[in-house]
């Protein structure tokens, strides 16, 4: 048997005996929602007393750096340097987890208590991240102990604990750190595979912007009967001036707001890659979205507008008034080259050519689009590790349909981006019942053991020539 086939073995036998039970268990019994407004503490307590001593323990210097967000939760930076003169890898999760939505768990379920059902392990966080980055550790945990103490390469570890909530201070404290934060490639675990069973690697994530329109008619609403027919109705406005952006079959209709046209080995890429059809996935709408696309250029290669919320008067108890204000918060979800710096101004003018001057836009949140070539030579390095440690072909997405703070890794520090996700679509992340399921995750493990494995083989990883940089 070879040392990698036996690293391996070892590792499922380590899943097998609960010991990836036992320490997700203590992890999701921490309760660090950062979506209510940051538990500090909280927070602190999960990076400090649960991944410190665990980190430290396989040979990191681990600083637990204050968020240059004023009022929001510290991050980790955990460094294990073997030779200046090696290459790096950086990997990254987060601690946080949104909030638990405690009284909407199934009979029998809590957020804040790992439950086992079957091959279901159900609690917060189990999906997202906790358990993709317990996954990671572990997996890198096995491969240094298979190793003698010894990868043949330099690791840094980021943890923040605000993802959640839109990652406050990520990118500032990447830019103000970018020497300790130094590497030659990312690889990552957050985010669902395509199906269970579908090893996935994506090479980046669609971005997406936030925004609001806003029409207020006037001070006050008036009775519909007296005067209905002479005043305008701001729902009504708000309604055809979302119709004017997009038809009723979601098909942008804003040239603007329109990426360019997905490129050939985008197409190849997604070309045998099915959408859906879990136990737990929702029926597809074969009719909706943009013509001439399939469902997963439609949802990994184009952009997409969505209305998120509306409301006019008070929908839980309607009268007979025309209301004096509309709302609707939408969002455009966008893959690279897509214009979205230029939104607020790309939608006013939209407005304003068809007739709804008064409509007013705000953008409230921007996250950019990102995506590593597909030609890069980590990528084709990555699958075939995969498919060597699980016996598996892995899906190859060209970025994630959700949006995820790659932009840091790529643009800020310049690094190529491999994410290696271990949860599904159907997890139910950010809702009640969120669950890990266990064949995942011991594969996961698996495939990560053989990635971190084979970084370490000399000559098989594509690093860079020069790495005395480093």
């Amino acid at each position: 048997m070879s040392a990698r086939a036996r690293l391996l073995t070892d590792t499922a036998r380590w899943f097998d005996d609960g010991h990836f039970q036992r320490t997700l268990a203590r992890r999701v019994a921490c309760n660090t929602a950062s979506d209510a407004g940051p538990a500090l503490e909280a927070l602190e307590g999960y990076l400090a007393q649960e991944i410190n001593p665990a980190l430290e323990g396989l040979g990191f210097t681990c600083t637990v750096l204050p968020n240059p967000v004023a009022g929001n939760g510290p991050l980790l930076v955990a460094r294990r340097i073997e030779d200046p003169s090696l290459p790096t890898v950086l990997t990254y999760g987060h601690g946080d987890v949104v909030n638990g939505q405690d009284a909407q768990w199934r009979d029998g379920l809590q957020p804040w208590a790992l439950t086992i059902e079957g091959d279901r392990w159900y609690g917060r966080g189990t999906a997202d991240n906790k358990g993709q980055h317990t996954i990671s550790l572990a997996a890198l945990a096995q491969v240094i102990q298979a190793r003698q103490g010894r990868l043949g390469y330099n690791v840094t570890v980021l943890l923040e604990t605000g993802e959640e909530v839109g990652s406050p201070g990520l990118r500032e404290l990447c830019m103000q750190e970018r020497e300790r934060l130094r590497a030659d490639l990312l690889i990552a675990c957050d985010g669902p595979r395509v199906h269970a069973d579908k090893p996935t690697v994506f090479l980046g994530s669609r971005g997406g912007v936030n925004f609001t329109l806003r029409l207020q008619s006037r001070a006050r609403a008036y009775h519909s009967g007296n005067w209905g027919g002479v005043l305008a109705n701001p729902a009504i406005v708000i309604s055809n001036a979302i119709a004017s952006m997009v038809d009723g079959r979601g098909r942008i209709r804003v040239p603007g707001l329109l990426p360019p046209p997905i490129s050939a080995a985008v197409r190849t890429a997604l070309a045998d890659v099915t959408i859906g059809g879990g136990d737990d996935d929702p029926v597809t709408d074969p009719l909706w979205g943009e013509l001439g696309l399939s469902e997963a250029e439609r949802l990994v290669g184009w952009n997409t507008l969505e209305v998120l919320a509306m409301v006019a008067g008070a929908p839980e108890r309607p009268i007979n008034a025309i209301p004096h204000t509309a709302v609707a918060h939408c969002q455009l979800r966008f893959v690279p080259g897509t214009r979205w710096k230029e939104l607020e101004s790309v939608v006013r003018s939209h407005l304003d050519d068809n007739g709804f001057g008064d409509v007013e836009v705000k953008v409230t949140m921007a996250v950019p689009a990102t995506r590593l070539d597909l030609a890069n030579p980590w990528v084709d390095w990555a699958l075939n590790s995969i498919r060597r440690s699980v016996d598996k072909t892995p899906t190859l997405l060209p970025n994630l349909a959700g949006s995820l703070p790659n932009d840091v890794f790529s643009d800020i520090l310049g690094l190529p981006t491999l994410w290696v996700p271990h949860s599904y679509p159907a997890c139910a992340q950010h809702a009640p019942n969120e669950h890990l399921l266990a064949p995942v995750a011991r594969e996961g493990l698996l495939l990560m053991a053989g990635l971190y494995w084979d970084l370490g083989e000399p000559g098989a990883a594509p690093w860079p020539d020069n790495t005395a940089r480093h």
